[in-house]
Order: structure tokens, then sequence, then C-alpha cells
């Protein structure tokens, strides 16, 4: 698909879904967290994205309930409110050597930066890039459809991210999520934007 071609919703339901099909790691414990660090760490790139449990009353607000980071072929679901520590995730996420690519990510940071003060580097917003070179569209469903032609089901995005264990729908809505900006990254990056270009 032309990147700078028109989309409409219609077009969108056409496409093949696509889902995350590697490992998924939840996150709970304090040890769990270190082993996925240690890999994650030594990552050039990951896709990043974070799960709120929705506020339907006005006024009320709720922390990030899960914080995703994915590789190719393994995605880290940490389960924030329930890891004791969170230093150790908070460092990567201040690590300027490892490129964190999402979508829309600036309510993320700022809520996560609620939770702990903390300075994010290596972050790129793709929905920036896509401005930047001239794409219409944002959000994740139309860049996905727009860089990978394939659709990205939103089924869960309201669904209750705190309950005490997710279910294998959430875990693969939110595995999915930082994949996908993870491939359009790279999708990007083969269409000869330098990384520079794509840094923010």
């Amino acid at each position: 698909m032309n990147l700078f071609a028109e989309i409409i919703k219609e077009d969108i339901q056409k496409l093949p879904l696509r889902v995350f099909g590697g490992n998924i790691h939840v996150i709970e414990t304090q040890e769990d967290c270190k082993k996925a660090l240690s890999k994650l760490n030594a990552e050039d790139t990951i896709g990043f994205d974070t799960e709120t449990k929705p506020s339907f009353l006005k006024g009320e607000y709720n922390s990030p309930a899960i914080v995703q980071l994915s590789t190719d072929e393994d995605a880290f679901l940490f389960r924030i409110q329930k890891i004791p520590h969170l230093s150790p995730l908070y460092q990567l996420l201040e690590d300027l050597s490892i490129t964190k690519a999402g979508i829309g990510i600036a309510d993320d940071l700022k809520n996560l930066n609620r939770v702990t003060p903390f300075t994010p580097q290596g972050f790129i917003d793709l929905n920036n890039t896509a401005r930047e070179i001239g794409i219409k569209y944002i959000g994740v469903k139309k860049l996905a459809a727009i860089c990978l032609e394939c659709r990205i089901s939103k089924s869960q995005q309201t669904s209750n991210w705190e309950n005490e264990e997710l279910t294998e729908a959430q875990q693969r809505y939110a595995a999915t999520d930082a994949w996908v900006s993870l491939l359009i990254y790279k999708k990007l990056k083969l269409r000869h934007y330098s990384e520079s270009g794509l840094r923010t």
C-alpha cells in the first residue's frame, strides 16, 4: 500500500487481522522483572505502549496498569501495580541507547511520570513521524493499515486492566499494540528515512 494513499474505515475492514504470535510474558514479580529487563536491555529497538483501566466518572483518574515492551519475538507485559520496585524498568525508559517506538505516547509518558518521576529518553512517537513525512493519517489502526496492510483489533481497549488475572484476549491485545509499533517503525526506517529523522 502507498504510504501516502487515502484510506477510509471500509478499506481497513477489508484488510487481514494481525495479532502478535510470539511469546507473551506477564511480569508480576521482581524476579520476573529482572529477567525480562536483562533481555530488553540487550535490544536496540523495542515497541512501547501502556494500558490503563478506563475511567467512567468525571474527574476519576486511574494510574497505568501495564507497560508493554516488545521485541520481534517476545512481548513483556509489566503489571506495574504488582511489581514492588519499578526503578529498573524506569532505568530502561530513561536509556537513550534503546529506541522505544510507540504511537500517541505523550499521555502514556505523562501518566507514568505521575507514578514515578523520570526523564523519558529514546522515545519515538510514530504519529509525529507520520506527520513529518507527509502521511495523512495517524493512530495505530490507520498506521497499521497503511504501513503493514493489516487491521488491528481494539476490542479489549476498554477492558479492566487491573483484573487479578489478565485474560488471554487482553494479553494478546496488549502484546499486539506494542509489537505493531515496532513493525511500523521498522517499515518506515526501511523506506530510507534515517534514524536521526525518526528520533524525537
